[in-house]
């Protein structure tokens, strides 16, 4: 991975209305999108944060490409939390028992929707980069 590949906090110019919002409404949207996203329980909820989320970046016209580009650093963290949630989460339901692991439907769902949060909460804090330079940023 060169260092060119990653594209953290990297601003995209760009006249979009995402662009164009003041950087203080832009921070508090995504404080807001952050705790929605804990709050957020099942399908329905996440779906809901999903379409927010697409929304955002189809209206800001920065490309998926850069996004998912800019996940590339954090693959190992979601792996290794899913791992964890998959493993050590206790439920009712054994799926699969086999040494020391048990893996439950409960920590199935639970992997998911961990791993689902936390690549949603980078992509909108990417969006938040992206679209705002560092000054206005800092400014905000």
């Amino acid at each position: 991975m060169a260092l060119k590949d990653i594209t953290l906090g990297q601003y995209f110019p760009g006249h979009s209305p995402v662009h164009r919002l003041d950087p203080r409404t832009k921070l508090l949207a995504v404080v807001l999108y952050i705790v929605a996203l804990f709050l957020a329980q099942w399908f329905v909820s996440y779906a809901v944060m999903f379409l927010v989320l697409a929304g955002s970046i189809a209206i800001s016209g920065v490309p998926v490409k850069s996004i998912l580009r800019g996940m590339k650093p954090v693959v190992f963290i979601v792996v290794f939390t899913a791992l964890l949630n998959l493993f050590y989460t206790g439920g009712d339901t054994v799926l699969v028992r086999f040494w020391i692991f048990t893996i439950t439907l409960e920590g199935v769902f639970r992997a998911f929707f961990m791993v689902v949060r936390i690549l949603m909460l980078i992509s909108g804090t990417f969006l938040l980069t992206y679209t705002t330079s560092p000054i206005l940023l800092t400014d905000g």
